[in-house]
């Protein structure tokens, strides 16, 4: 049976491993922006990046443990950015099944959280946040406390956030689920910012079949003919392995 110790020495392997793929892929906003996991146990105490360093920097062991006030519960060199604590530590408060929260600052992603319509669906991938993103207006830089009721009111039970004029933010139950959601929905975003500057009318699909298409993506829809329920579990087997071999050092 896994101990406390060893269920955190994965949580910050994982995450660090996430820290190295949304570099990878480009996701990133230099030291900004923020990733974390909440740690197992009743003291609400989660991982964040350690202020100051760039993604490609992060390791299992530079993580920073803090608690829901924004306080490190371990001595580290290291300060936490204010804004991650604002948003991150209101969600993780807030869901059970917010084990982690990822934020970005992408070009594809704060361009649609700019349009008026916010995410339309295009295609297949961005389907799967059809129904199921919620939209939270822009208050400035995430400094207020008083923005976290707000915030975590406009998530809802959602799995992803449109931030308008700010960027994207997806949760997960593992940093896994959490990573594969920003993957696809920054996708999703790449295309729509790619089709409408092909100046052409866009063509959507009907209503119901983009909730068809959400259910399948989300693996609610048990009505098909076929189903492909490990596609998340071998797709973030791939991404870790990926991991390991462009940056086996974010284990350390």
């Amino acid at each position: 049976m896994p101990t406390p110790a060893s269920e955190e020495l994965r949580l910050r392997r994982e995450l660090a491993a996430v820290y190295r793929l949304v570099a990878h892929f480009r996701m990133t906003d230099l030291i900004f922006t923020h990733i974390s996991v909440r740690l197992p146990g009743p003291e609400h105490h989660f991982l964040i990046n350690p202020y100051g360093l760039l993604f490609e920097e992060i390791t299992a062991s530079n993580l920073v443990k803090i608690d829901l006030s924004g306080n490190p519960v371990e001595e580290t060199p290291h300060p936490v950015n204010p804004a991650g604590f604002v948003i991150h530590s209101a969600i993780h408060a807030a869901r059970a099944d917010a084990q982690c929260v990822l934020h970005t600052h992408t070009r594809a992603g704060c361009a649609v959280a700019a349009q008026e319509d916010g995410l339309l669906p295009l295609n297949q991938i961005s389907m799967e946040f059809w129904g199921r993103l919620g939209h939270h207006a822009y208050e400035g830089v995430a400094l207020n406390l008083a923005e976290q009721r707000r915030l975590v009111a406009d998530l809802g039970g959602h799995p992803a956030l449109l931030l308008r004029n700010h960027g994207l933010l997806t949760v997960g139950e593992t940093p896994g689920q959490a990573f594969l959601r920003m993957y696809y929905l920054d996708k999703a975003c790449e295309i729509q910012t790619t089709a409408m500057a092909g100046g052409a009318k866009l063509v959507l699909p009907d209503p119901e079949v983009c909730e068809l298409t959400a259910r399948q993506l989300t693996g609610e829809e048990h009505g098909s003919d076929l189903q492909d329920d490990r596609a998340a579990e071998l797709a973030w087997s791939a991404l870790l392995r990926l991991a390991d071999r462009i940056a086996p050092d974010h284990r350390d």
